[in-house]
């Protein structure tokens, strides 16, 4: 495959699922009053609530024919005929045409926007006012999650509230600022795990490729948008800076992600065990390295179960283990799991596209996909240790 072709390919897949997203636009919402806007988000409507068949056809040959070609550029990087100018103009092609997407598999982005609206707008304190206290505010008329307080850290207060002031009340206006903090998130994650990778001294173009071009990565963190990349964005700079030993802007890169979303806080065992206990020679410094991440996989793992057990699972916790899995993706134990608990992640939108409700059996149906992954990850994984003894 030509460098051209592997970026137009990505460029396609990207410009499929932004035109996708937008099948998704909530009813009640109207994103522009152009009139020729109007006709065109109907359109687009009419797929994905009233041929929902269709829809989900489209969502999973989109997402499939991502996950192969996720498959195709990692083969193609472990074979190195793929350079880095190559890989970060897929990365960036991707992430500006993803930048546009509308949020159409969360609403978590319209409840960021309210909470900071709350004090901009309202005056009142999101940790005591919830959206209900506000019932004749236009975008209760679309949003999910109205009668939740604010359940997220001071620290991102301190970076939504100014977006809030600079969107100046336009609501579209409103939404790309949160979404251009969410690309320039994700751009800073996938920046910063090429530092760390350089720094351990991994295989540069892999761990990134292996994170950026994942499609739940892509679908979570630049078209849903969730602030889970913006905590992930600042734990990677606190581990950056600690192995910099730079301790000071690693504390405050560790402590500005805990004070978004408090799940980094797992990472604070790692970095210590890492501090307390130096390898010596480049042998074992390797070997440290690679323990520090499987470490750091572990206890991200211990977080989102926590997560789970506290409310649902839901497809964009696992940021918190891919973020780190990143480095050590080119172990075969590794590579396998990502790729199918990723796509059965991905899966997880199916039932509600398909039936545009979370019914029974539609939770118990989820759990079992999950499942399965895991499962199968072990089979294969047993398999391919199998193969390569009797090679």
């Amino acid at each position: 495959m030509t460098n051209k072709i592997l970026l137009g390919s990505w460029v396609v897949c990207a410009i499929a699922l932004l035109l996708y997203s937008f099948t998704q636009v909530d009813l009640s919402l109207t994103l522009s009053q152009v009139s020729i806007w109007q006709g065109i988000q109907k359109f687009f409507q009419q797929i994905g609530y009233f041929n929902r068949p269709l829809s989900t056809v489209l969502f999973l040959g989109i997402t499939g024919f991502m996950f192969a070609l996720y498959g195709i550029t990692l083969n193609l990087i472990r074979k190195n005929t793929v350079d880095r100018k190559l890989l970060w103009k897929i990365i960036i092609a991707t992430s500006v045409i993803l930048f546009f997407s509308y949020n159409a598999f969360s609403y978590d982005l319209f409840n960021y926007i309210f909470d900071a609206k709350i004090f901009t707008h309202y005056g009142q304190n999101p940790y005591e006012y919830k959206a209900l206290d506000f019932p004749s505010d236009p975008m209760l008329s679309f949003m999910h999650w109205t009668h939740r307080t604010y359940p997220y850290g001071i620290g991102w207060l301190f970076l939504t509230v100014p977006l809030s002031f600079l969107g100046f009340g336009y609501f579209l206006l409103t939404f790309y600022l949160f979404k251009l903090l969410m690309l320039s998130s994700f751009i800073g994650s996938c920046f910063l795990i090429e530092k760390i990778a350089k720094k351990t001294n991994s295989n540069v173009l892999f761990p990134v490729a292996a994170f950026a071009l994942n499609p739940l990565v892509l679908i979570e963190s630049l078209v849903s948008a969730h602030n889970d990349s913006v905590m992930m964005a600042l734990g990677l700079f606190g581990i950056y800076m600690f192995l910099e030993k730079r301790y000071i802007a690693s504390l405050a890169g560790v402590i500005g992600s805990i004070f978004i979303k408090y799940a980094t806080v797992l990472i604070i065992p790692a970095i210590i065990a890492k501090g307390f206990f130096p390898a010596k020679g480049s042998a074992a410094s390797g070997r440290k390295n690679e323990f520090f991440f499987y470490i750091l996989i572990i206890s991200m793992a211990i977080s989102i179960l926590l997560a789970a057990y506290r409310t649902n699972f839901q497809p964009w916790y696992l940021l918190y283990v891919l973020s780190f899995a990143a480095f050590v993706s080119n172990r075969y134990f590794v590579l396998i799991p990502v790729f199918l608990i990723s796509f059965a992640a991905i899966l997880q939108y199916v039932p509600y596209l398909y039936l545009g409700n979370w019914n029974p059996p539609v939770p118990i149906v989820l759990n079992w996909i999950m499942i399965a992954s895991i499962i199968a990850s072990v089979v294969l994984i047993a398999v391919w240790k199998l193969k390569q003894r009797l090679v």
